[in-house]
């Protein structure tokens, strides 16, 4: 008898051993996404079997485009400890929709495919609020006693970014001075308070300017291991070159893969017309419009000094090259017709599936794809924490 129960159990405990993808995938593995925007970063996660909790973000239009994409509810503060269920409403390219969601719309996301078997099944706390104003006793409740694995977030980059020609001189005052700066201590905050397994930070490489002061606000609050992990999207299958630093308790190195060239990304939406959502063409400013056909592949209109280096805007794209990165205020002529990329055509260079939509008008849909994490990278990345979990 005794050498039958070990027998059973050897062979129960190796199956498992065996199959320990299985396994994750039927224990759902739960995240926080803070500073979420559009959902660039969460849909990664998402495509491989995580469920979000709770996401935050500011911007309105953004916080819609979470809810639509993952089945959300929005709630927006009230008064300390109290959230009232937001009602919004709004755009999706020319579609007009409410939230909370009418049976039309729910009908059309189903259509769209942005409503699936997978997305169904999630109801994630849209939190459209200041993030220094919510409390962590306050995202434990919605967390409804759910334990939280992971945390990501990409606080803004402006306060360290190159691009940004009036960023703090000092790299101390990024972080500790400059109120944009000082949300990553927020992100530490929330991190410190709910202590998950595993976080990730997205940002750009000038904050590695403080990175013995980051160390050290982790630590803290109790991770003495952390890593500046630098990727770029475009080792990871995405269209258009990013490189990020990703501040995680874990190392973060996951298999690259073939990007596509821009025709390759964005080429058969020019035969698809204007039915697919947010599919807009944007009028190019008049002042480019007598000379836009003279425009060769790579040039660009105008370009901005920045706090270290020059940036073209209204870029005419290579077809057979990476894009340049995709940034919020940054526009992209189409290579073969004299016009602006349409957020659709700029969501592809960022890895977007077409049934993942951007609320609001056509300008807000732009900012929200160019601040957000490509989604192929965002998928690399959630492969790489599954298998540290």
């Amino acid at each position: 008898m005794i050498f039958y129960l070990f027998s059973v159990n050897f062979y129960l405990i190796n199956f498992i051993f065996l199959n320990w993808k299985i396994f994750i995938l039927v224990i759902r593995l739960r995240f926080i996404d803070l500073f979420c925007g559009c959902g660039g970063f969460s849909r990664g996660f998402v495509e491989e079997g995580f469920e979000p909790l709770v996401a935050i973000e500011l911007d309105e239009d953004a916080a819609f485009s979470y809810a639509l994409n993952f089945n959300g509810e929005i709630y927006e503060k009230v008064r300390d400890g109290e959230y009232r269920l937001k009602e919004l409403k709004g755009y999706v390219g020319s579609y007009p929709f409410k939230f909370p969601f009418e049976d039309k719309d729910i009908k059309w996301l189903r259509r769209l495919g942005t409503l699936n078997e997978k997305t169904e099944k999630l109801k994630p706390i849209v939190i459209n609020d200041d993030i220094r104003e919510i409390h962590s006793l306050d995202i434990k409740k919605f967390c409804k006693n759910k334990k939280v694995d992971v945390i990501i977030g990409g606080p803004p980059c402006e306060g360290y970014t190159g691009a940004n020609p009036k960023r703090e001189k000092n790299p101390y005052d990024r972080l500790y001075k400059d109120e944009t700066g000082r949300l990553v201590l927020e992100f530490i905050r929330i991190v410190g308070d709910l202590q998950p397994k595993i976080f990730v930070m997205e940002n750009v490489p000038g904050i590695k300017e403080v990175r013995g002061e980051i160390i050290k606000e982790f630590r803290n609050v109790g991770y003495e291991d952390v890593y500046f992990n630098i990727l770029r999207a475009e080792d990871y299958g995405n269209p258009s070159v990013r490189r990020r630093v990703f501040v995680s308790n874990i190392e973060i190195n996951p298999e690259k893969k073939e990007p596509k060239t821009v025709i390759e990304a964005i080429g058969d939406l020019m035969y698809k017309g204007r039915d697919i959502p947010n599919h807009e063409f944007a009028a190019l400013p008049a002042r480019f419009r007598k000379r836009v056909h003279k425009l060769s592949w790579g040039d660009a209109f105008i370009y901005f000094k920045g706090a270290n280096r020059r940036l073209g805007n209204y870029i005419r794209l290579h077809p057979l090259k990476l894009s340049e990165t995709v940034m919020g205020k940054r526009f992209f002529i189409h290579p073969y017709e004299d016009r602006l990329l349409t957020p659709r055509e700029q969501a592809r260079l960022m890895s977007y599936p077409d049934y993942h939509l951007f609320a609001g008008g056509i300008r807000s849909s732009y900012n929200q794809i160019g601040e957000s994490v490509p989604v192929a990278l965002s998928r690399a990345i959630a492969q790489v924490v599954k298998e540290n979990l």
